[in-house]
């Protein structure tokens, strides 16, 4: 009886939190729907061709941009020999650390009018201001250089992942007709490993539609600027709703393809690797230009914004001991380990559920929960603040009315609602990470443990958890790392003077003052530096050649 009793409680949690996951997309198409087709007009008449327009410039530069590079880098590092490739193996993914709006803020410092590179450009030649021609780094295409250099590392591990699964059986034959090692890479390992390159570029345009403080910063209008403006600049809910929706129809289309590239990688498998890839030896010009593709993205993306900013932060003389900054760090210490625990606790809820009572309400429930992290955190505050306000806004007046009493921002003021939202938008991450160490656990353990009289709480507690340690510390850091760098829903959902590193850089940068801005975007940098070690370390192991251990001939042969 106790047994059926806690299924059916941690089946109702688990629906919960799949229904709290599905609330901000379900009140987001409600609140479209229910406004009027003025709005919408208006809309349609003024910014929404504009939004749509800048929008699908920056997913068609950054998809290029991220396709090329880590594509281009993978098949290096993974096929060729030439100086230095172990270290690429690592470094490359490095630039994952940076938060976009981070990377934005160091070059803005050093490419504008009155940065480094400019000031160094007049005083060799002489020229004036007015001399020469210098690309402008506060554009469309800055802003799809910055989103290239941080979010290229979700191609690159794909795709490297790709290569090293790839038979090199097939490679092989292609060489032995004739084809040149470039030819031989475009017609069979590439198409082997298209699904995963086009499922790391869909991840990435995912992260570029949500971005908002690169585009803010460089004064480009997207769909997120729009629902910022609109919510704030213009106090016009309706339009930010109806932005919402756009933004959102266009963020489950990519999770949708996203879904299906994934389904293909599966389906059309490249085959078992039983030979070992030779690597081509690179010398002369060619190792060179391999090497300089390979260190150029890791410059950009890490070594010079990270020489930047430490640099401006010297100059600034801030320091980070400061009981401001201090402030700022334990609002986001805060926010982030309070989201953690709370996402961790809700993906083990749902990844418990489906794994002891596997039926399609569960696999409904954990896809409905995993859905968030294909939804922009601006659509996530407007989702979670315009029902909540309405409820805050029912509360007061029914408080006022029968006891002459204001509540206030009961709901939509509090930093619970916040770590909703987060929870929300990261569980997808917790979600993998669970999915990932519980599939290493056999079900015979689930029933060993059954008929040991294990109920499902206490086979959860006794046996799962302890086995699943390294996966939830792993979510547990992904997800805190993830909530420090999370701007959009922070800016529009964060309680009164309640202020984290990154709404402090934000707003430091929107002020012109970069050089202040430099020290927390140093410290979200830092934090996020923790899961990319961590990562580092992973791909350094797996690049490392395996002993094959050798029976001996005797031993093979029967006794005697």
């Amino acid at each position: 009886m106790s047994r059926t009793v806690g299924e059916r409680a941690l089946k109702i949690a688990a629906w919960i939190v799949s229904l709290l996951c599905l609330a901000p997309i379900l009140a987001v198409g409600f609140a479209a729907a229910s406004g009027t087709l003025d709005t919408w007009n208006s809309l349609m008449a003024t910014v929404l061709p504009r939004y749509a327009w800048t929008t699908i410039e920056l997913v068609v530069l950054v998809g290029i941009g991220t396709a090329i590079v880590g594509t281009s880098t993978a098949w290096l590092v993974t096929t060729c020999s030439f100086p230095f490739r172990r270290t690429f193996e690592i470094v490359l993914a490095l630039p994952m650390a940076f938060p976009a709006y981070v990377l934005a803020y160091a070059y803005t410092d050093l490419l504008d009018h009155p940065g480094a590179v400019q000031t160094a450009l007049r005083n060799v030649t002489g020229w004036g201001p007015r001399d020469y021609w210098f690309p402008e780094v506060r554009s469309l295409g800055g802003a799809a250089a910055m989103l290239i250099f941080v979010l290229y590392p979700y191609v690159y591990l794909l795709a490297r992942a790709a290569f090293l699964k790839q038979s090199p059986t097939a490679y092989f034959a292609a060489r032995t007709l004739g084809h040149t090692p470039w030819s031989a890479f475009w017609r069979v390992s590439l198409p082997m490993a298209r699904p995963a390159i086009a499922g790391g570029v869909i991840l990435a345009l995912m992260e570029t539609i949500a971005d908002f403080g690169t585009v803010a910063h460089f004064g480009v209008q997207t769909f997120s600027t729009g629902i910022y403006a609109a919510w704030f600049s213009m106090g016009d809910r309706m339009a930010a709703s109806q932005l919402a929706l756009c933004l959102l129809i266009v963020a489950l289309t990519f999770a949708l393809l996203e879904r299906a590239q994934r389904g293909a990688a599966k389906r059309f498998p490249a085959g078992n690797r039983i030979e070992a890839m030779e690597r081509h030896p690179l010398r002369g010009w060619r190792a060179g230009l391999a090497f300089a593709a390979c260190a150029l993205p890791v410059a950009i993306g890490f070594a010079i914004p990270l020489v930047v900013l430490t640099d401006m932060a010297i100059r600034a003389g801030a320091s980070p001991f400061s009981p401001r900054y201090l402030g700022y760090v334990q609002n986001s210490l805060t926010l982030a380990s309070i989201t953690a625990f709370v996402t961790v606790a809700c993906a083990v809820i749902i990844g418990f559920c489906a794994r002891i009572a596997p039926s399609l309400a569960a696999r409904f429930s954990a896809a409905a929960a995993g859905i968030g992290y294909a939804v922009p955190g601006g659509v996530i505050a407007v989702g979670l603040l315009v029902p909540f306000a309405a409820l805050d806004n029912m509360v007061d007046a029914w408080a006022r009315t029968n006891f002459d009493y204001s509540t206030g921002l009961f709901f939509t003021g509090s930093i619970g609602l916040l770590v909703v939202a987060y929870m929300v938008r990261f569980i997808a991450a917790a979600l993998g990470a669970f999915d990932t160490g519980i599939s290493a656990i056999k079900p015979n353990i689930d029933a060993a443990a059954r008929t040991l009289g294990r109920t499902s709480g206490r086979m959860l507690f006794d046996v799962h958890l302890p086995l699943l340690r390294p996966s939830l510390l792993t979510a547990l850091l992904i997800v805190f790392v993830d909530v420090m760098k999370e701007l959009p829903a922070t800016l529009i959902m964060r309680p009164f003077n309640f202020d984290t590193l990154a709404v402090q850089a934000y707003r430091l940068a929107s002020d012109e003052r970069l050089q202040q801005a430099a020290l927390p975007s140093l410290m979200i940098v830092g934090f996020g530096l923790l899961p990319v070690v961590l990562l580092c370390h992973t791909i350094g192991k797996s690049s490392r050649p395996q002993k094959v251990v050798r029976p001996r001939i005797d031993a093979l042969l029967p006794s005697v």
